[in-house]
């Protein structure tokens, strides 16, 4: 048995969540906050069979599209000491990381 720990872009959450429920597959959503943007991102919790695992990446990667957006300024915990306003810059969001990691044991109580 394995664990899929997925962090995806929250715009993404639902498409991802009613996929993995049209398949069956159950999982717990944990809100989460991104460290570099600071937005909003969900962190999907899905035991799976070795068998499936292969298959429940692939749902995730087909519904989490990485997009362009415009940053301003970063967030001020990230500027230090300086309060010069910055040009804006063009950064990658969205995606999905995914970790898949071996259960030792499961027990459903």
């Amino acid at each position: 048995m394995k664990l899929i720990i997925a962090i995806v872009h929250e715009r993404d959450r639902q498409d991802i969540c009613d996929l993995l429920l049209e398949n069956n597959w159950r999982f717990t959503v944990v809100a989460s906050t991104g460290g570099f943007l600071r937005e909003g991102k969900s962190t999907l919790l899905i035991g799976a069979e070795d068998d499936q695992v292969d298959n429940i990446l692939e749902v995730i990667k087909s519904a989490s599209s990485s997009r362009e957006q415009i940053m301003t300024q970063p967030p001020m915990d990230l500027m230090g000491g300086a309060a010069s306003v910055m040009a804006p810059v063009r950064v990658r969001v969205g995606g999905a990381v995914m970790f898949v990691v071996n259960v030792e044991q499961f027990e459903k109580a």
